[in-house]
């Protein structure tokens, strides 16, 4: 029997991206309160610009969190530290240089974050992989905004201690460190994808495609915890992005998509949802698990191939981009709140 959804590691990880959404929304305030008390008009903009880039990597971290799963409260200690910071941020303490300061060092803290949890994902398995995915641009965003933040650092300490200007130059070397990160990183950095206004056609194939790794993650194993571990990550996935296209998506599309065929994605998730249901109970090392598991793919992948060739084309043709988008936030909360109330016994 399955006995367990989320493994430490998985756990961990769930933890890292809430704690990377807290210090996310701190960035966020800084630059909000930052931006009004510079009066340099070039250093100035590029806050701006930062505001713009982290309030977009707020909604794709959220949307990260979403595809991974696994949901988890932020750590303790990065909770109070981010209390403690906003509350220094808002005194008359600290000068403007030791602020933009401390905000490059939250800066920093929040890319080794994105990089960990990059890594750590190579380590847990592919569908924690192809779940991350998105955040490889926040954490190449983070980068470049360090390198700027590092020459505003020279502007207004320079002006601080010596009440002169800093060298002209200055700009141009971040710009060439820009470059060069931007180079690296291919185009992730201007890439013109936002997770955060994705359609739902492109959220419910993110979906479908963590589920077929998950199935071949199942497949390929050998080991009855990881096998464990895999399946009930899958449970999970399968039982919360049905039940939120059930209660967002297919009342929306019916009117144009049809009332048989809306009927037939239904009754085909019902199926499922027995299936996963007695595939639980199942002992993983019993000789008929994997055969159960063959079953159910086979049902998935045929559903999936119905939404994928008629519905999201229908979607596509009959709402517009904005609507998309908008349905796209109401179907990933609906699931962030199925998430939490699934659980496996």
């Amino acid at each position: 029997m399955v006995s367990t959804l989320d493994d430490t590691k998985r756990a961990s990880i769930a933890t890292k991206l809430a704690s990377m959404k807290v210090v996310q929304g701190l960035l966020i305030e800084n630059e909000q309160k930052l931006s009004p008390q510079i009066t340099d008009q070039k250093i100035q903009e590029r806050f701006q610009k930062m505001l713009e880039d982290d309030r977009k990597n707020l909604g794709i971290l959220e949307t990260v969190i979403v595809q991974y799963g696994v949901s988890s409260k932020p750590a303790e200690n990065v909770t109070e530290m981010v209390e403690k910071l906003s509350e220094l941020m808002s005194g008359s303490k600290l000068s403007l240089y030791e602020k933009v300061f401390q905000h490059e060092i939250l800066k920093h803290q929040q890319t080794m974050s994105g990089l960990l949890v990059h890594k750590a994902a190579q380590k847990v398995g592919a569908d924690v992989e192809v779940a991350i995915a998105p955040l490889n641009t926040v954490n190449f965003e983070n980068r470049a905004h360090q390198e700027q933040l590092k020459g505003v650092l020279e502007v207004l300490g320079v002006r601080e201690l010596t009440g002169q200007e800093a060298d002209q130059g200055l700009w141009a070397r971040v710009q060439d460190a820009v470059a060069a990160l931007s180079g690296i990183a291919g185009s992730a950095i201007t890439q013109a994808s936002d997770s955060s206004d994705m359609k739902v056609q492109d959220v419910i194939r993110a979906d479908h495609a963590k589920v077929s790794v998950l199935f071949a993650e199942i497949e390929g194993s050998n080991n009855p915890q990881k096998t464990r571990e895999y399946f009930g990550q899958l449970y999970k996935d399968l039982s919360a992005h049905s039940e939120a296209e059930e209660h967002v998506v297919y009342p929306a599309v019916r009117p144009f998509y049809g009332e048989d065929n809306t009927q037939e994605l239904y009754s085909e998730q019902a199926e499922m949802k027995e299936m996963l249901d007695k595939i639980k109970a199942m002992d993983v090392s019993s000789s008929g698990f994997k055969d159960a598991v063959k079953l159910l793919k086979e049902s998935v992948l045929d559903h999936v191939r119905q939404e994928e060739s008629t519905m999201l084309a229908a979607i596509g043709k009959n709402f517009s981009d904005e609507q998309s988008q908008q349905l796209s936030t109401e179907f990933k909360a609906a699931k962030s709140r199925f998430q939490k109330e699934i659980r496996l016994r």
